[in-house]
């Protein structure tokens, strides 16, 4: 799996340690930036990280902000991008398989490198369960931006 991963300033702390992460998982990453911790706006990262996993179909996205709920925020005013807030593994491996969450989110100041790790275990091993809950995402796409 392609991952795209994008902070703001609060999340640059932990990004070498995700990326890593994900790397020995055997997944490759793009890091989008920022690469300092000065203060920047997160939804410039957040678009342009949701432009790319938009312009890469395969691909998925990982937001990291303080709280993680901007970037959720942000990234979830694309049509056709599904960003989900998680906070442990249950709540990844749902994302993934009842909604078909295609960026992951979560905050730097809420959860720690562990925790983050069991996430990405989660999401990375579960699939879409379709069924059921595909009609259900198709609701979503059908009445975003009303």
């Amino acid at each position: 799996m392609k991952f795209f991963i994008a902070t703001d300033h609060a999340g640059v702390a932990i990004k070498p340690d995700v990326i890593a992460m994900l790397k020995t998982m055997g997944h490759d990453v793009v890091d989008l930036g920022p690469f300092s911790q000065e203060r920047v706006d997160y939804p410039d990262f957040a678009h342009a990280l949701c432009t790319e996993v938009l312009q890469n179909p395969q691909t998925q996205g990982i937001l990291i902000c303080g709280s993680g709920i901007g970037m959720s925020l942000a990234a979830n005013k694309h049509v056709g991008i599904r960003a989900a807030l998680c906070h442990d593994a249950y709540s990844a491996q749902m994302a993934r398989a009842h909604n078909d969450a295609n960026v992951l989110c979560f905050g730097q100041r809420i959860v720690g490198l562990g925790v983050i790790e069991s996430m990405l275990h989660a999401w990375c091993a579960t699939s879409f369960e379709g069924g059921r809950h595909a009609q259900r995402v198709e609701k979503i796409e059908l009445t975003h931006g009303i």
